[in-house]
């Protein structure tokens, strides 16, 4: 997960309001006027921490005609707690599994000697050894655009759209809005 994710997630339950209507809302759906009623609130307030909560997709929303419940979304909730405590563990844990001796054996039997992917591993452990090569060549602090990725991994294998999805999938990158960004090594699956 992305450093910049993490923050506006703590962000956004650093008001008391909202974490009360977290609260509410685990007890199941509610539309706006019975969550302002409960917590004697004013619409417009309640409008503004919604929109607050929406943004970082801590909340659904389900129309039924004019009235919009709302509830909460408690995979995001869960995944985004827990990644601050999850931070380096998992990245620590890989690195400890992959000496430099099985790091140079799977690049060798997965890169032709121009630099080009045979095949993209299907086993987690080699597929992050493969990625953490890929992104050697990219800059941190730089934005890429979609297709400014897209033609850097087609260098190393035709099907460039798996590559950047698994980028995403295993941290190495942040994707907003068609823009990617290297994320902080800290954050990576893998080290």
């Amino acid at each position: 997960m992305q450093l910049n994710r993490i923050v506006e997630f703590h962000k956004a339950l650093g008001d008391l309001t909202r974490i009360r209507i977290i609260a509410l809302l685990q007890q199941g759906p509610l539309h706006g006027q019975a969550i302002a009623g409960k917590l004697s609130l004013k619409p417009p307030t309640i409008t503004h921490h919604m929109t607050k909560l929406r943004e970082v997709g801590l909340i659904k929303e389900r129309r039924d005609k004019n009235t919009i419940y709302f509830s909460l979304n408690q995979d995001v909730l869960e995944s985004c707690a827990n990644a601050i405590l999850t931070l380096g563990k998992e990245a620590k844990n890989m690195e400890m599994s992959v000496t430099e001796a099985e790091r140079a054996a799977i690049l060798s039997n997965f890169y032709t000697a121009d630099g080009t992917l045979k095949n993209i591993p299907a086993q987690r452990k080699k597929r992050l050894v493969v990625l953490s090569h890929i992104v050697k060549g990219l800059a941190f602090g730089k934005v890429y655009t979609e297709k400014e990725i897209s033609e850097y991994l087609r260098k190393f294998h035709p099907d460039y759209a798996t590559l950047r999805r698994e980028l995403i999938i295993h941290q190495f990158m942040y994707r907003k809005n068609s823009q990617y960004e290297m994320n902080p090594p800290e954050l990576w699956s893998f080290q």
